[in-house]
């Protein structure tokens, strides 16, 4: 029903789930001192209520009776007592009176609250003597589900009021001992689909939650984790902790019943855990067949390639010059391997049907590999960034304050399906002693893997090959935005979708690389055979590249020129589709553009007619990506206005988009604007 960036395989089953029983533990109904946490309870039936509304069957067990009761009659005591009483203040209270005041108190919320909502909700209680009755379940199962015909919330709470033990909140035996043993149980009887356990942390951790060696488990393997873990003090409320929830949640996983245990303080857990997101602790039947090993496998990758660059880090730059030489020559003596895999990527691509444009972006032609060869040492020849000063302040007598370039440490990169973007990234990285986490497009991954093995083969073992970590599962890309204890920059590169959620995804910065909406404006005093030569370097060396032109504006006053009929006739023997804005449209009989966004489709061209400079900066600033735009003019007055307001990254006069390239502009390559200016 729904998905998410961090869709994860293994929760794949959630698809299938119409039936969910959702536990709230004491720790979520109520706040540190003992009241109800009516935040929390808001946003839990907001979800139920999202829930409802999507047709799943809901049921709720929650805890907390004990807690408000206890609350309330503290207060009542306390204003009821005589001065001597508060002399010598005795807050013992009977568990069965608490139970008794608080279920009442408790269920009054959950009414106004789903009330509120248009949602009806009814309350059950139960004690573990029901269960000892046969005909009980039969007669639970009948009330719940003409219940839910009715989209009514059933509540359960085990009735403590009544409860045949002596301290129904710290005595363990009977069928069932606590809310978390009652949810596994009625999950059974009820025959659930999932079973969602809410607590105050955000599941189940390796040791103690507090412990910043913790880590969390997101699969939990019994045969793995069983003995492994180290279990902290319980809740500071409730009778449960986290040791009876997994007990519960094994148990019920063991029949067949999924289990996640997740933050019940987070607002969206629930529909987070309805989407198949990773969080929480899931518990399954078929976990221990499950390869959960990339949950290590990500965190050790980025710890690896933070180590590694440390490494790099000490080398001088003549020996970090020397690794990308290596690489440079590695890459030349490898490229009959590199082509080959390239060409089983490329048939692959082209038998799965995808688009000749991007089947385009993952070719690596002849006499590639000698440009990225060169294109490396050219990068090794730059002046060293590590430790480069900018600035040198002496704010008091001997003591001087330096400003100095410093690598970020690990970069986890995402680029599009482009083979020669991986040598260029992990060359830079190298350079500017930074650690790497690569994840390509699918699409390249034979050729992603041999470039990536050349690529590491050629670093010495005194840095470590881990330097450079090639992730090749999209699942491993959730687990890996976690680490911002690890990780210090994500740079996705692709659209504008992909880069917003990645942001949403993590605490990591992100800096985000995303469409290239290019605009060329030809002016009414261009020189129309410069015009004609800026114009087709533009669109047609390379269509696919991000600083190729997508729409081209021309002064009015050219409209069915000589000029500009011979430049569109070109652009079409080229094999350009050339779409038309609202005039363009009217005037050249040309197909109307739907809108002035063609970045996905390389070989089309928006062709619109404005009145002048201003209104094709306009333009540029109202429909452009901010990226690369450049004006064709005689005019020396429209030039400067021109590169003065456009709001782009690079602006040029008489000069192809195509020029907006780190190579181009002596950076060494492409994406070096990317690092360079990040101290």
């Amino acid at each position: 029903m729904w998905k998410a960036l961090n869709t994860d395989s293994t929760r794949g089953f959630v698809k299938d789930v119409k039936r969910i029983i959702i536990k709230v533990g004491t720790a979520v109904v109520t706040g540190p001192n003992g009241r109800l946490a009516m935040g929390r309870l808001g946003a839990l039936c907001e979800q139920v209520k999202q829930l409802n509304f999507e047709g799943y069957e809901v049921i709720l067990v929650t805890s907390g009776a004990v807690g408000v009761g206890r609350q309330r009659l503290k207060y009542r005591k306390l204003i009821n007592s005589s001065f001597a009483d508060l002399q010598n203040p005795q807050m013992d209270l009977d568990g069965k009176a608490c139970a008794a005041v608080g279920q009442s108190g408790l269920m009054a919320i959950y009414d106004t609250l789903f009330s509120q909502l248009d949602v009806t909700s009814s309350q059950l209680l139960v004690t573990d003597r029901d269960f000892l009755d046969p005909s009980f379940g039969n007669q639970l199962r009948e009330t719940v589900d003409s219940l839910l015909d009715l989209k009514v919330i059933p509540i359960f709470n085990e009735n403590d009021a009544i409860s045949t033990r002596r301290q129904p909140y710290e005595d363990s035996s009977g069928i069932f001992w606590d809310n978390d043993s009652l949810a596994r149980l009625l999950a059974q009887e009820l025959e659930a689909d999932l079973l969602i356990m809410l607590s105050d942390v955000e599941g189940l951790y390796s040791g103690p939650p507090s412990d910043p060696q913790s880590k969390i488990i997101h699969t939990y393997v019994h045969e793995q984790h069983g003995k492994l873990i180290s279990f902290g003090e319980k809740s500071r409320v409730g009778r449960g902790g986290m040791q009876a929830k997994v007990a519960a949640a094994f148990t019920a996983a063991s029949k067949g019943i999924p289990v996640v245990i997740a933050s019940g303080f987070a607002i969206d857990s629930i529909i987070k855990v309805m989407r198949g997101e990773k969080i929480g602790t899931l518990f399954h039947k078929e976990a221990n067949q499950w390869d959960c090993s990339k949950e290590v496998t990500a965190r050790g990758m980025a710890v690896a390639a933070r180590d590694c660059s440390r490494h790099l880090q000490k080398l001088s730059s003549e020996e970090r010059k020397k690794i990308l030489l290596d690489i440079a020559d590695a890459l030349e003596a490898n490229e009959d391997l590199i082509r080959s895999e390239n060409k089983a990527d490329l048939a692959a691509a082209q038998d799965a049907g995808y688009d000749k444009s991007l089947v385009a972006r993952m070719t690596i032609k002849p006499g590639k590999i000698s440009s990225l060869a060169g294109l490396i040492r050219a990068i090794a020849d730059m002046e060293d960034p590590i430790s480069h000063t900018l600035k040198r302040t002496e704010v008091a007598k001997d003591l001087v304050f330096e400003k100095t370039y410093c690598p970020l440490g690990v970069l986890l990169i995402i680029f599009e399906s482009r083979p020669d973007a991986l040598v260029q990234i992990a060359s830079l990285a190298i350079r500017s002693g930074n650690g790497l986490l690569l994840k390509g497009g699918k699409e390249a991954m034979r050729s992603n893997t041999i470039l990536h093995k050349v690529i590491t083969g050629s670093i010495p073992d005194a840095v470590g090959k881990k330097l450079i970590g090639l992730v090749k599962n999209k699942d491993e890309i959730a687990d890996l935005l976690k680490l911002d204890d690890v990780i210090d920059l994500v740079i996705p590169r692709g659209s504008n979708r992909l880069v917003s959620q990645i942001k949403a995804a993590t605490k990591i910065p992100v800096l985000g690389h995303a469409d290239g909406i290019c605009h060329v404006y030809i002016d009414k005093s261009a020189d129309m055979d410069m015009a004609k030569r800026i114009v087709l370097d533009a669109k047609v060396d390379y269509p696919a590249a991000c600083n190729a032109m997508e729409t081209l504006l021309v002064h009015k006053d050219l409209n069915r020129t000589e000029g500009l009929d011979d430049l569109l006739v070109e652009l079409e023997k080229e094999g350009v589709v050339i779409y038309g804005g609202p005039v363009a449209h009217d005037t050249l009989k040309v197909p109307k553009v739907d809108s002035f966004h063609h970045e996905y489709n390389s070989m089309a061209c928006t062709l619109e007619f404005v009145d002048d400079v201003h209104s094709a900066i306009d333009h540029i600033n109202r429909y452009g990506s901010a990226h690369t735009d450049c004006i064709i003019t005689t005019d020396g007055k429209a030039a400067e206005t021109f590169l003065q307001q456009v709001d782009s990254a690079a602006v040029f006069h008489n000069a192809s988009t195509r020029f907006c390239d780190g190579a181009r502009f002596g950076l060494g390559a492409e994406v070096k604007l990317l690092l360079k200016e990040l101290p």
